[in-house]
């Protein structure tokens, strides 16, 4: 039942409806109710706000200009192209995850997108069911203390490891959305997935670098640096040394049961960028890929905002039925030229010819490991059984997990 909007408790209530019909097509019922409930949060806002605050609208305007953001860059926020031009035309009021997201991400005060003064915003774990998380498994790794039945214990526990992983917020907006990653398994537990991540960024922030992080470091030629230490037996430990050295961790963490995961692009609150891998699959050839691809998210996607973030299941490359997404396909791209140039990989004898010498031969011309040669061949053909005594099996996990796991 539809009524005036009088009082806060009206507006909040307004707010909140508006949120479950965001999704209503037009010509419906639900559809209606939300055009007339739009509409008097509008006259109500317009009536009945304190003056001297900027509108909602005008203050994530000025912030796009101040950061020099684009409205794509807002995507993660708000949720999709066309979210963000209903908002920033006026045509989509913000709900309290939108506010809350422009709130953590970019900083807009809290009163500002409520037009209240000394408005909270509700917590981002609103809704939260901690005895899903894997506490079990969690307390047996050493992730989270060890109590007498530690599921009964859920929240602290988990709250205290969110504590170490930077708060609430340490995890973009769009990791609370089912289903917002392009290369995510349909099967993956969210709740597996978020704690996986908490555990890797409180690493992180347990282990101070030796120099901030330069954005615009990472490009191309960054990548193809990375490279080229995979001609050493300890490649894998070069590369996580070499990225510290520029300001980016490298956390290397065994995936947690339901996650089918291979790595991910995350930041900690200060915008220092921490890629994660579980290196669920121990050989050469996935590692150099991995880093390569998370290293690309952080060059080409992380730079100017703190909304974005990147979970990845690799293996869902190229299969067929699973959604494309501009950023994963830019990063597989930089990936592949870090490892291989595109002009060096077309020419070679090694596509059509891919015999033992072939590999070896490319390798040596570019300076890198077999392994990745071997590796960009098996992908292409599809077929994972050819020169697997190039792939380099057993070689990572010993140099990356040590005591971690």
């Amino acid at each position: 039942m539809i009524r005036a909007i009088r009082s806060e408790a009206d507006y909040k209530a307004a707010l909140a409806r508006i949120d479950a019909l965001m999704d209503s097509e037009l010509g419906t019922s639900e559809g209606d109710e939300l055009d007339i409930l739009t509409d008097l949060v509008e006259l109500y806002e317009d009536r009945g706000m304190p003056m001297g605050y900027p509108t909602p609208l005008g203050a994530i305007r000025f912030r796009m200009e101040q950061g020099g953001l684009s409205p794509r860059d807002l995507i993660p926020f708000i949720g999709s192209r066309a979210k963000v031009s209903e908002v920033l035309s006026g045509k989509r009021p913000l709900t309290m995850q939108i506010a809350r997201a422009l709130h953590a991400n970019l900083g807009i005060p809290a009163d500002v997108l409520l037009q209240q003064p000394g408005g909270e915003l509700p917590s981002a774990l609103t809704g939260v069911e901690w005895h899903r998380f894997p506490i079990a498994e969690m307390a047996t790794r050493g992730w989270i203390e060890t109590r007498h039945n530690p599921t009964a214990h859920a929240e602290e526990l988990m709250r205290a490891l969110i504590r170490r992983a930077g708060g609430e917020h340490a995890l973009p907006v769009a990791f609370y959305r089912k289903n917002d990653h392009a290369r995510l398994n349909a099967k993956t537990d969210p709740y597996a997935l978020k704690a996986w991540c908490w555990e890797v960024l409180a690493r992180a922030n347990a282990r101070p670098l030796p120099v901030p992080y330069t954005p615009g470091i990472v490009d191309l030629a960054f990548l193809r640096e990375v490279a080229k230490l995979s001609w050493s037996n300890e490649g894998p430990r070069l590369a996580q040394e070499f990225v510290a050295k520029h300001g980016i961790h490298l956390i290397c963490v065994e995936h947690l049961p339901r996650t089918y995961l291979d790595g991910a692009a995350l930041q900690l609150a200060d915008g220092t960028p921490v890629i994660g891998l579980t290196l669920r699959y121990d050989r050469l050839d996935n590692f150099w890929f991995c880093i390569l691809h998370e290293l690309a998210h952080v060059g080409r996607h992380l730079a100017g905002t703190r909304g974005d973030g990147f979970v990845d299941d690799l293996s869902l490359r190229n299969v067929k039925g699973t959604p494309s997404d501009p950023k994963e396909d830019e990063a597989d791209e930089w990936a592949e030229n870090g490892l291989i140039p595109s002009d060096v990989w077309s020419t070679s004898s090694v596509k059509d010819n891919p015999s033992s010498l072939a590999v070896m031969e490319l390798a040596q011309r570019l300076g890198i490991h077999p392994a990745i040669v071997a590796g960009r061949v098996r992908h292409a053909t599809g077929n994972y059984r050819l020169l697997s005594h190039f792939v380099g099996t057993g070689a990572v996990r010993k140099q990356l997990f040590e005591t971690q796991t």
